[in-house]
């Protein structure tokens, strides 16, 4: 199969891409407008960044009319934000935060989602989530012309993670247990890790 993407239309497109690049981590983001409302919203276009200064990506697509969406404008406007994340005990919660809310009203009061005040930065974090980022706004990148989507950088400023799930100076992935986005309205658990050791490059001579 060869695909010509001058070809297809932007949903042909958008299904290859999460059809292809799977499985995706699940960045659940609580920020806070200027106007107060608590903001939730999980997206799966993220990963890790950065690491020295420690930094995670967002991407966030805008809505149509080159519309930004509440979380890309909060973070626009406030700079901070929280990554909580999602496993297999706050996955339907988190999807449930996936409705197309209207801007004055927060999924975390209209859910009734419990939360725990920060460490350094104003957005609280999800008390369902067991591992969170709290992070500040390192730069906004805007792709496309018309503007299509909000590539957000951010920087990790604290980081929380529940005792059980921390051994040994490692995240116990077992205990974890995350839960990746897959294409359509599909998710994906963990499933058996295998290991593979990283090559060592050795020149041969004679």
């Amino acid at each position: 199969m060869e695909i010509n993407i001058s070809t297809i239309e932007r949903q042909d497109k958008y299904k290859l891409l999460i059809g292809c690049i799977v499985p995706r981590p699940i960045a659940w983001v609580t920020s806070i407008g200027r106007d107060g409302v608590l903001n939730a919203a999980p997206f799966s276009y993220f990963n890790v960044a950065s690491i020295e200064p420690m930094m995670v990506s967002i991407a966030v697509m805008r809505k149509p009319g080159s519309v930004r969406k509440d979380t890309a404008r909060n973070i626009a406007e406030t700079k901070e934000f929280v990554v909580n994340m999602v496993d297999v005990y706050n996955v339907d919660v988190a999807n449930q935060t996936s409705a197309d809310f209207p801007p004055e009203v927060g999924e975390v009061d209209a859910l009734g989602l419990g939360t725990t005040p920060s460490a350094a930065v104003r957005p609280p974090r999800l008390a369902d989530s067991r591992i969170q980022f709290e992070c500040r706004l390192h730069q906004i990148v805007t792709l496309g012309d018309p503007v299509t989507s909000d590539l957000i950088i951010g920087e990790v400023v604290h980081v929380h993670v529940d005792d059980r799930l921390y051994q040994n100076g490692k995240i116990d992935i077992g205990a974890f247990a995350p839960v990746s986005r897959l294409a359509g309205q599909s998710y994906a658990k963990l499933g058996e890790p295998f290991e593979r050791p990283r090559p060592v490059y050795q020149l041969n001579k004679p």
